[in-house]
Formats: structure tokens, sequence, C-alpha cells
């Protein structure tokens, strides 16, 4: 993959939540500008609780909000949604990573 000046989009059911247009492909961490979408509001919640216990190391709590995100959106690369992803929102800009696959924690 590319990455650069592609578009990402991460949705909620069919609500966008926000687009992020690549900039940077630092694999395995693509950057880019996050751009709102209308779903953006009621995910918020979601981004600020697995932002602050990361910048605190309190890595059993940001597992908890991060999984609890994660069950609700979906990200989408420009062939279709992935199977797996961190997505790191500090407006205006994003990063993230992704699994085609699901992980075997198994």
């Amino acid at each position: 993959m590319a990455f650069i000046d592609e578009t990402w989009w991460l949705r909620r059911g069919e609500e966008s939540v926000g687009e992020i247009r690549v900039t940077e492909a630092d694999f395995p961490w693509p950057h880019g500008d996050f751009l709102r979408g209308p779903g953006r509001p009621a995910a918020e919640p979601g981004f600020t609780g697995s932002r602050r216990p990361t910048r605190s190391e309190e890595w059993e709590q940001w597992d908890r909000a991060w999984t609890a995100l994660e069950e609700e959106h979906t990200l989408h690369s420009p062939e279709g949604p992935v199977a797996e992803f961190l997505l790191p929102v500090e407006p205006p800009h994003a990063w993230f990573r992704f699994s085609e696959e699901p992980f075997d924690l198994g």
C-alpha cells in the first residue's frame, strides 16, 4: 500500500465519524489530517477516554477504553474495512495501525 494521499474512513455503522487523509506513510503508523464527520461528537468521549490512560501509562484502563471504542467503529481503507485497528486522534491529526486479519490472541 502506498498510503500517501489515500483517504481512510472511520465509521460508526453507516455514519461517518471522520476521514484520515494520509500525509505521511511512516509504516506501521501512517499519519494524516483528521477531518471530522457528523458522527464525531458521539465518538469524542471514546477518543478522550483512550488518550488519557496512554499519557499516564495506565494500560489496562486504556485497553478497556479502546476496546469499547473499537467495538462500535470500523476503519475503512480505500479497499474496504480492516479487521483490527488502533487509531489515536488528536485533532486535527490522526495516526493508525491496522491488520487485515483479526488478531489471534488465543
